[in-house]
């Protein structure tokens, strides 16, 4: 039987790593990358990570993490399997409990204290100004597809975005400004008994670091920016920049950080529904959560 990508990828590993064999137990598992823990003969474990584009590098900033002293799970091993990403990494164990706003704030100054390093993605303020022409780019390619057809109010949107941003992006360069983990989710800081580690950091870059603490309370719920206040407060008051209260393109931090962390999240499931996972049968949810997104986008940009 010849052997899938995935399983070529942990041969390579286990060669680099000189260990045999391991039985496996799926931890989680999507399109795009999957997690799992191996059990070597031997008794021991190691959490075994794959990812295809653009999730394969995330090898290289873990290592750059570590190398700053940020808290990361070591990688013990890494390799490339026709395109695909394959990490051997430190298994951490089960976590103690869920990370709180407290462990979150702490873990955010020390990730945003770290050095900036020119490996990573830059969104600047630039870059950052761009994304709502960007996002129409991307609805262009789609509707060449002859997909995303009935979406003039996706179009309406992104528009008044776009000739809005220049004004509402100012600020951007303002500290907190540095690394960027971008999946700052409870999920992605792992509570032991010997303190926390910070996982996932397959999309890091350099960028607001404003837009890691929006993201921490998720993006199911609608955007509550008293409760994002009360987390900038508590960073602040943890180390982090006493500039991540500032207001900023004339809206309080909190609108600000939540009004671009939610552009920044429709360009990229834009960028996914033409570029990464391009299946007509994902439109309808994507179509979904975009509109969701821009309704909060034009309220607390005030656009």
């Amino acid at each position: 039987m010849e052997e899938t990508p995935t399983a070529a990828l942990l041969t390579d590993l286990l060669l680099v790593a000189g260990q045999q064999p391991p039985v496996r137990e799926e931890v989680r598992v999507w399109s795009m990358s999957g997690v799992e823990r191996v059990t070597f003969p031997d008794g021991t474990t190691a959490i075994f990570k794959y990812a295809k584009r653009p999730f394969d590098r995330e090898d290289q900033a873990l290592r750059l993490a570590h190398a700053h002293g940020i808290p990361v799970p070591r990688v013990l091993a890494s390799a490339v399997h026709e395109g695909q990403l394959g990490m051997l990494m430190e298994d951490l164990g089960t976590p103690m409990r869920e990370a709180d706003d407290l462990d979150a704030a702490a873990a955010a100054v020390v990730l945003h204290d770290a050095p900036t390093t020119s490996a990573f993605p830059l969104l600047d303020e630039q870059a950052l100004q761009a994304l709502p022409s960007r996002a129409m780019d991307h609805l262009g390619q789609l509707r060449k597809a002859d997909r995303w057809q009935d979406t003039d109010d996706v179009e309406q949107a992104l528009d008044r975005l776009a000739r809005a941003a220049a004004a509402r992006v100012q600020g951007a360069m303002l500290e907190p400004f540095g690394w960027v983990h971008s999946e700052f989710h409870p999920t992605s800081l792992h509570i032991g008994r010997n303190g926390w580690w910070l996982l996932d950091f397959a999309r890091a870059f350099t960028g607001p670091g404003l837009l890691d603490l929006a993201s921490w309370h998720g993006t199911l719920d609608a955007p509550d920016p008293v409760r994002l206040r009360v987390f900038l407060e508590q960073y602040v008051v943890e180390g982090g920049a006493p500039d991540a209260l500032a207001s900023r393109g004339g809206l309080t931090a909190e609108a600000w950080a939540l009004g671009w962390h939610r552009m920044w999240a429709v360009e990229w499931f834009m960028e996914q529904a033409i570029r990464w996972i391009n299946d007509p049968a994902t439109d309808p949810g994507y179509i979904k959560v975009v509109r969701r997104h821009l309704a909060d986008v034009l309220q607390l940009l005030d656009v």
